[in-house]
């Protein structure tokens, strides 16, 4: 199989082709040319467009090849409703795929002959496994999205709650020292009115005085 160095890119679409059952097409792109995986699910087939017929296709639409893949891969990898789709026989197991766009005004149609998979089922599956990996994927990333989403809603409610609870625990821990405060000068006020014991020093001295008084006379 050809190398042009690039990296690939890989799609997988699940395409309704015109007067046909429904189809997946797994594409592996590259700068300068392109494979496809097609099956319905029981039979396979696959296209091999190597970089001499993806020029030569190329040339005759007067394209640089990068648009020509770049183009090829925007329909394939994404079913546009503007676009007429056909899955078709070609005789001998072959199907032809073409797809139909606009350009300049003008409505052009792409035909690529697909011939039957040499392993139909290691094909399906490869198709189908590529599928519920990406699918698994974006469900992966929606329950991490949604997960953060619920984090930062209860991160910020407890910011609220703290800012709004944060007044009134400061009002109670005053509110509980005044209480207190209030208290011990209460009970100091009350030990300081309760009648001391007697002594003799508390005794007025006056009487005393006039009983001696009385006796000398």
């Amino acid at each position: 199989m050809e190398d042009d160095g690039s990296v690939p890119r890989h799609s997988c679409l699940k395409l309704e082709p015109r007067e046909s059952q429904p189809i997946f097409v797994k594409g592996t792109w590259f700068d300068s040319r392109f494979d496809l995986s097609i099956t319905d699910g029981l039979n396979a087939w696959v296209c091999h467009a190597s970089e001499d017929a993806v020029r030569d296709r190329a040339a005759q639409w007067d394209q640089p090849v990068s648009e020509y893949v770049s183009l090829a891969e925007r329909y394939l990898g994404f079913q546009h409703s503007d676009s007429v789709y056909g899955f078709t026989d070609a005789g001998d197991g072959h199907k032809r795929l073409s797809w139909t766009f606009e350009k300049e005004g003008t409505k052009l149609e792409w035909r690529w002959k697909c011939q039957p998979s040499p392993n139909s089922k290691e094909t399906t599956a490869a198709v189908l496994d590529f599928l519920m990996d990406a699918n698994v994927g974006l469900s992966f990333l929606g329950v991490l999205n949604s997960k953060k989403a619920k984090l930062r809603e209860l991160r910020d409610k407890l910011s609220k709650q703290e800012a709004a609870g944060k007044l009134p625990q400061e009002e109670e821990e005053s509110t509980d020292k005044t209480e207190t405060y209030v208290s011990d000068d209460e009970n100091s006020e009350v030990e300081s009115l309760k009648d001391p014991p007697a002594t003799s020093k508390d005794i007025p001295s006056s009487r005393s005085r006039g009983r001696k008084r009385a006796l000398e006379k």
